[in-house]
Formats: C-alpha cells, structure tokens, sequence
C-alpha cells in the first residue's frame, strides 16, 4: 500500500479558502444588516435631513445669505 501523494499548492489553496470562506461568514453575522434594518436607518437619515432643513435661518443680521437691507462694504 502507498500513501496519496498530494499536490501542497492545491491543499494550500484549498485550506486558504476554507479559511477564507470562514471569516466571510464571521463578518456577514458582524457586520451584516437586514433589508429591514437598511430602510429604518435610510428613513431616520431622511427624517433628520428634513427637521434639520425645517429649522434653517433665512439670512438675518448674521445669516450670511444675500442681505441688501443698506449694509455697506
């Protein structure tokens, strides 16, 4: 009886993917958000844009925006 020769390139590649496929799965679980999740989070982003639009300052005394209320350079 003789032992399986075994080609080491291929048994390399082959443990390296395996590890490999290993630590994807790892970071799906850690990192990885439902479709669910995803939505909340763009709508709660959307929300905050909208009530930090609705709370802007049009121009004033200090606002920066175009004043031509007699101000000289």
């Amino acid at each position: 009886m003789t032992a399986e020769i075994v080609n080491l390139r291929k048994a390399r590649k082959a443990r390296d993917r395996v590890a490999k496929e290993q630590r994807a799965t790892e970071n799906r679980v850690k990192f990885g958000r439902t479709k669910t999740e995803r939505q909340q989070a763009k709508a709660e982003d959307a929300l905050h844009v909208r009530r930090l639009e609705a709370q802007k300052r049009d121009g004033g005394k200090y606002g920066g925006g175009n004043d031509e209320s007699g101000a000289s350079s």
